[in-house]
C-alpha cells in the first residue's frame, strides 16, 4: 500500500502517522520528494482502512500495490535513484561508461586496458577476478591476485572498479571494490543476494538468461529487504532460439524498467550481442532507450584475450563507440 502525503504535512504529523502504521505491525518505506512524501507500507495490509486513511487531512492519496516487489517499486519511490560509485553518480540523469577486460590476465594488461578507457571517456573500470565461466577447463579468474591487480589499477588512473563475485565467502576480498557485479548466472542464488544486501556497497544486478524483468526485481527486492538499497539493474541480453548473437538484447527492457522502478538501468551491449561489430551500433542504441550507463568490454588484443576476445573492442574501437555514445547524448 502506498500514501502520498500533501506537501502542507508537518515533521509531526507524519511521525505521527508513521508510528501508528508500525503499531499495525507494518514496515514502512518513507520517500521526501521535492513535492510530495511517498509512504510505502510493506506487510499485510488488508486491515488498514483505506476511507479511513483518505478522509485524514495530511493524505492526497492511498494506492494499494499488487506487484510483490515493494523497495524497488516507483510507485514507492517516485523519483530516480541516483548511486554514487566511487565518486561516480549513475542515475536520476548521471551517465557513466564501465569498460574494461573481461578478465584480468596480468598486471600489464589491466593498466594499459584502464589508462586506454579512461582516456577515451569510460568513467568507471570493469574487468573479472573471479570468472563464471561454462566450461571447468576455461581459466577462471587470477581471484584474490585479480582484486589486487584491479585496485593497483584504480590507484592508477582513479577510476572506481566494477567487478564480479561469486561466492558470498568472498565478500571481505570486496572491501575495496566501488561496484560488486552479481552475474546472470548468481542472479537468482538468493543467499548471496541476502548477503550483500548485508553491506552498504553498490550492487550491479546482472539479469538473467532466462529471466523475466520482473524476477530481475525480484532479486533486487532480495538486496533491498536487508537494507541495501544501493542496487542497480543490468540488461546483458536473454536466451531466445536467435544463433547469431550471443544472446538478445532486450532493448525494452531498458525504458520499461525506468517505468516500473526508480533504480537505475545499466546496458551491456558486449554479453549481449557476443559480437565486436555490433558493440558500436548497440550501444548508441541502448543510449538512446535512456540506459543510465554502459558496461562494454575492452582488451589490447582481443585476439589473445583469455576470455570473450570476440565481444571485446581494442582501446581504438572504444574511442570511437564513445565518440559516437557522446554525439548520441548530445541529441538527447
Amino acid at each position: 500500500m502506498i500514501a502520498v502525503l500533501k506537501n502542507t504535512a508537518t515533521k509531526e504529523q507524519i511521525d505521527n502517522l508513521v508510528g501508528w502504521f508500525e503499531d499495525q505491525g507494518l514496515k514502512v518505506n518513507e520517500s521526501k520528494g521535492d513535492y510530495c512524501t511517498v509512504i510505502g507500507l510493506i506487510g499485510d495490509t488488508t486491515k488498514i482502512d483505506i476511507e479511513m486513511l483518505q478522509g485524514l487531512d495530511i493524505i492526497d492519496s492511498v494506492t494499494r500495490v499488487s506487484e510483490p516487489f515493494k523497495k524497488a517499486n516507483r510507485k514507492f519511490h517516485p523519483e530516480d535513484t541516483v548511486i554514487d560509485c566511487g565518486g561516480v553518480l549513475i542515475g536520476g540523469g548521471n551517465f557513466a561508461v564501465m569498460a574494461g577486460p573481461c578478465s584480468v590476465e596480468s598486471r600489464e594488461q589491466i593498466i594499459e586496458t584502464a589508462k586506454a578507457v579512461k582516456d577515451a571517456g569510460a568513467t568507471m573500470l570493469r574487468g573479472g577476478a573471479f570468472k563464471p565461466r561454462t566450461s571447468p577447463y576455461d581459466f577462471q579468474g587470477l581471484k584474490e591476485k585479480g582484486i589486487e591487480l584491479l585496485l593497483e589499477a584504480k590507484a592508477v588512473t582513479g577510476l572506481p572498479i566494477v567487478t564480479e563475485i561469486m561466492n558470498e565467502e568472498h565478500i571481505p576480498l570486496f572491501a575495496d571494490i566501488d561496484v560488486i557485479q552479481v552475474g546472470a548466472r548468481n542472479m537468482q542464488n538468493f543467499e548471496l543476494l541476502k548477503a550483500l544486501g548485508k553491506t552498504n556497497k553498490p550492487i550491479l544486478l546482472k539479469r538473467g538468461l532466462s529471466a523475466t524483468m520482473k524476477e530481475l526485481l525480484m532479486s533486487a527486492e532480495y538486496i533491498m529487504s536487508e537494507g541495501n538499497e544501493n542496487v542497480i539493474l543490468c540488461e546483458r541480453g536473454i536466451r531466445t532460439y536467435e544463433t547469431y548473437t550471443r544472446n538478445t538484447f532486450d532493448l525494452s527492457a531498458i525504458p520499461m524498467l525506468h517505468e516500473l522502478t526508480h533504480l537505475p538501468v545499466v546496458a551491456d551491449p558486449s554479453h549481449a550481442t557476443g559480437r565486436r561489430s555490433l558493440i558500436r551500433p548497440m550501444s548508441m542504441a541502448a543510449t538512446a532507450c535512456g540506459a543510465d550507463a554502459l558496461e562494454i568490454e575492452v582488451h589490447p588484443n582481443p585476439s589473445k584475450a583469455f576470455s570473450d576476445g570476440a565481444q571485446s573492442l581494442t582501446p581504438d574501437m572504444f574511442k570511437e563507440v564513445m565518440e559516437q555514445i557522446n554525439k548520441v547524448r548530445g541529441i538527447l
